[in-house]
């Protein structure tokens, strides 16, 4: 298994134009599969291009454990990548293309068949080894294009966006299947996904770009309730924040003093908490809300609140919100352990 380092990392594809990438700095652990999370434009795919090889870096080192291989060709650097687009070659069957790699490395033909035919069988493809790739379905093609970069046992596997063309339930598949075979294999795995919940679902560490910065990077639920900024936990879906002030294990803001679970910086901060972290009725951080609507979302109802003349949201179950009417009075709870405070006014990068 093989430790993945991205140390100073930049790209500037036009030279009056913005950097895509700010000194990256990432460490993808030996065996773990991490998720490299974003909206459009923020610098996913170019690094996934540049660890590949495809394009190269202005400044910066990629490392596989201590070896460099910033200036090696493509296919030296032990490193395989699947485009969202399978790219499979048409006129070969499907075992065709999962053993072109090995044919190219001048495997004996017996082994290739059975290199082909092992791995065929871990992503369920035995059975149509022979068609080609015009008579497959879109989840049939990304198993072959994934079992043609595993057949090959890299160091580093690169999956761009791999489930994005797929329907919702051929992505519940073949999230599961690129899970397992992480597991099985032990390869070291980036996935580049823009979807929160695919990286949520998939990675064992997520690592967050923003305006081709990291963000943050640490496990999901670190980015989901411990965000480095109030940009992370809004990206992850964050809607309630209250600036204030951080004093003796308190937060002062237009809600009064708030007990806080963890500690935090004194002086100036932000407060947030997520929708579904705040509790209808008695409980820590008690407070008096007005109802100004409840939304039924199907798996949660939406309230929105009035605290104090603070407007917060909240998600709870279902049946939790039938009760409830605009211009109603309801008792509301804050846990302190659900409370977090983020620097204010000022950029934030940070790990765990």
């Amino acid at each position: 298994m093989t430790r993945l380092t991205l140390a100073g990392l930049a790209k500037t594809y036009a030279r009056s134009g913005p950097a895509t990438l700010h000194g990256l700095d990432l460490t993808v652990e030996s065996g773990s599969l991490t998720a490299l999370l974003g909206p459009s434009g923020s610098g996913k795919t170019t690094t996934m291009k540049l660890i590949a090889g495809l394009i190269a870096p202005d400044a910066g080192d990629i490392r596989l454990d201590d070896r460099s291989i910033r200036d090696l060709p493509p296919e030296r650097r032990g490193v395989a990548m699947v485009f969202q687009n399978p790219l499979l070659f048409p006129h070969l069957t499907v075992a065709g293309n999962v053993g072109f790699g090995l044919r190219m490395r001048g495997l004996p033909p017996d082994r290739i068949s059975a290199e082909v035919a092992a791995m065929l069988a871990r992503v369920r493809l035995s059975d149509l080894a022979d068609r080609r790739p015009a008579q497959l379905s879109g989840g049939q093609a990304q198993r072959v294009a994934l079992a043609r970069a595993l057949v090959l046992r890299p160091a580093v596997l690169l999956l761009d966006e791999p489930l994005s063309s797929l329907d919702a339930t051929l992505r519940d598949e073949m999230r599961g299947l690129i899970r397992d075979l992480q597991r099985e294999t032990g390869i070291t795995t980036l996935v580049v996904t823009h979807d929160q919940a695919e990286a949520v679902a998939l990675a064992d560490r997520i690592a967050l770009l923003l305006d081709g910065r990291l963000a943050q990077h640490g496990p999901p639920e670190a980015l989901y309730s411990r965000p480095a900024s109030e940009a992370v936990a809004r990206f992850f879906g964050g809607v309630n924040f209250l600036p204030g002030s951080v004093r003796e294990g308190r937060f002062d803001c237009a809600l009064g003093a708030l007990e806080l679970a963890f500690a935090a910086a004194e002086g100036p901060g932000l407060l947030t908490i997520r929708p579904e972290a705040i509790r209808l009725g008695p409980g820590p951080n008690q407070r008096g809300a007005e109802v100004r609507a409840a939304t039924f979302l199907g798996t949660q109802t939406r309230i929105d609140l009035t605290v104090q003349g603070v407007a917060l949201e909240a998600l709870v179950a279902p049946d939790a919100g039938r009760a409830l009417s605009p211009g109603s009075r309801v008792p509301i709870s804050l846990p302190p352990a659900a409370l977090w405070v983020v620097p204010r006014g000022r950029a934030a990068t940070g790990g765990e």
